[in-house]
């Protein structure tokens, strides 16, 4: 009657409890499924440590299968037979995420595939029970697991002071998570220097400890002098510790520290390879970086391949500004075939991921007619919602598919409230504006208002503003004439490098204008627009040349002039062209 539970306590081998558990933890490190053959029976007999070493088992695959779910249950088991760090590991388990099955009583199938395992639902709550469980029991680790839950947790649960509280028990007792987290706590509250320094304290005993997390804001505050003195060499120092820990962010700065050779001796090679290990990561920036470098060049021919393999790269891991430079790629066909389709879906993604140059850019390919008209129309949308949250751009492109029924049935009127709306922010708007007043496009004409809304986009740079502006001053439009107002406009405009701008300095100094004529400064004004492919200025610079005004007579740089003029079907070339005696023909002898 005796032997039941003779044999439970002793075992088959008539061993007691301690000594069974003492030769299976022997046999762990070289015959470890022997020891879990042996564990798991003092762990059915309710033995709290073998209970957590069968946990253990199952998460390391020590022996055992690994099974998370099983390794959780195991866990659990034991810290409710008060086995401390069984409620450390499950805290973290539970911080990190665990199955739904965990809960559940019932035995997972052999068949249960990895794929089931991966559904993790993180639970900040449970997390925090178990870890305060063994923070509670004195386990110093799980002091600082708690107070990282108290500051990182959901509202609920969140306790800043409490948080403070287990930071310090943990340090108190050496703890570098504890430094960590008194580190953290003090650097996000830090206004001044002082405030930096007493951050700084803690962080620098975390570092001490090879805490990559308190090496890398060491590093960073190094770098900046925040709470200590400003030093690259050290910064540099402590980056290239903390990307020997893997911190990803060091990595990157590391890699950026040995192409530049700041704070470290310049090493090319061993920056890429830093910078590829930070992208590999999972560091978006790492990434553009890397492809902004084989797109560049240097002392290699650039690798427009690579550059696109990472800026792609960075791209699915969030970065708005590759995804913007990939439709630029495409757009210009830089290293690819030009493709403004492509170019039009890597710009939708950069505004998906709330790049606003991409969302310009997009606009400017729907208003172009480049992309297909649903694209258009869902671009429109998304502006039209932008502009109701007053973006001034997103308003400006809302009225300019209104007044070219882009996306959009087309609705002038509608179309100017909306430029006017952005007009006051947007410089694209007030020249619209203007020009819409001009024209009488939904709304009567005002020639008036429209050439002050022209001449305020001019005084702001726009160059397309400032060449209209000195049309109407030549005019008169909307105001008096003043050609000589209209001349430092035209000046201003060419000096951007707008071609009709250098044309019209042109006109204007070639007569008929209320400023002094000058015929050389005429001649140098076309020739530079001529060199610019603008076809009346290579018509005028022919006739130039063939009558030899405001410069010597040049008839083979004529012929040349009107030719190029002929081939932007400008009839006159033609007809002036012929009138100039050909080439091969000789004189008569008297």
């Amino acid at each position: 009657m005796v032997w039941k539970p003779f044999q439970k306590f002793f075992g088959k081998s008539g061993k007691d409890a301690e000594t069974r558990l003492v030769e299976a933890k022997a046999l762990l490190k070289d015959k470890p499924a022997d020891a879990f053959a042996q564990l798991a029976v003092l762990a059915r007999e309710n033995d709290p440590e073998a209970q957590f070493l069968v946990g253990q088992c199952y998460l390391s695959a020590q022996g055992a299968p690994p099974d998370l779910v099983e390794g959780a249950r195991w866990m659990r088991r034991a810290a409710n037979n008060g086995w401390t760090q069984a409620s450390f590991i499950l805290a973290t388990l539970y911080l990190y995420g665990l199955p739904p099955e965990v809960e559940e009583q019932t035995s997972l199938s052999i068949f249960n595939t990895s794929e089931e395992q991966t559904k993790r639902e993180p639970s900040f709550v449970k997390a925090a029970e178990w870890a305060e469980r063994a923070a509670n029991a004195g386990y110093v680790d799980a002091q600082a697991l708690y107070g990282y839950i108290l500051t990182a947790g959901p509202e609920e649960i969140r306790d800043p002071e409490q948080a403070l509280i287990w930071y310090q028990k943990a340090a108190d007792k050496g703890c570098v998570q504890g430094y960590l987290g008194l580190g953290l706590a003090a650097l996000a509250k830090a206004k001044t220097q002082e405030d930096y320094s007493i951050a700084a304290d803690q962080l620098k005993k975390a570092a001490k400890g090879g805490m990559g997390t308190a090496l890398y804001l060491m590093g960073v505050m190094a770098e900046r002098g925040l709470g200590v003195p400003q030093n690259i060499q050290q910064s540099t120092k402590y980056f290239a510790e903390a990307a020997e820990k893997k911190v990803r962010g060091a990595q990157a700065k590391y890699g950026l520290a040995l192409l530049s050779g700041k704070g470290v001796a310049r090493d090319t090679i061993r920056g890429e390879t830093w910078l590829r290990r930070a992208a590999l990561a999972g560091d978006a920036e790492a990434a553009a970086i890397l492809g902004d470098m084989h797109g560049r060049g240097g002392e290699l021919p650039p690798n427009y391949a690579e550059a696109i393999s990472w800026y792609r790269f960075a791209s699915n891991h969030g970065h708005a500004a590759s995804s913007r430079t990939l439709g630029n790629i495409y757009l210009r066909g830089i290293g690819v075939p030009k493709d403004p389709a492509a170019a039009a879906q890597w710009f939708k993604i950069a505004a998906e991921q709330g790049d606003k140059e991409a969302t310009a850019e997009l606009g400017n390919l729907a208003l172009a007619g480049v992309i297909p008209t649903a694209d258009a129309t869902e671009v429109t949308e998304s502006y039209l919602k932008a502009a109701t949250q007053n973006d001034f751009l997103a308003a400006f492109n809302v009225g300019v598919a209104l007044a070219r029924g882009i996306g959009i049935q087309k609705n002038e009127e509608e179309a100017l409230k909306w430029i006017r709306k952005a007009a006051d922010n947007v410089v694209n708007a007030q020249y619209w504006y203007g020009r819409m007043l001009l024209q009488g496009r939904g709304v009567a004409r005002n020639p008036e208002e429209g050439r002050e809304w022209i001449k305020k986009a001019a005084e702001s740079g726009m160059v397309e503003a400032q060449l209209a502006y000195g049309h109407l001053l030549i005019t008169g439009t909307g105001g008096e004439k003043d050609h000589s107002q209209a001349l430092q406009w035209y000046e201003k405009a060419a000096a951007a490098g707008n071609v009709d701008a250098m044309f019209s300095i042109g006109a204007m100094y070639g007569g008929g204008h209320d400023i002094p004529e000058d015929l050389v400064l005429a001649r140098s004004w076309f020739q530079q627009a001529a060199n610019n492919e603008h076809g009346l200025a290579q018509l005028l610079i022919g006739r130039y040349l063939a009558n030899g005004i405001g410069g010597d007579k040049d008839l083979p740089a004529a012929r040349h002039w009107y030719r190029e003029a002929e081939k932007k079907n400008i009839a006159q070339a033609s007809i002036e062209l012929a009138k100039i005696k050909p080439e091969n023909t000789v004189p008569a002898s008297s």
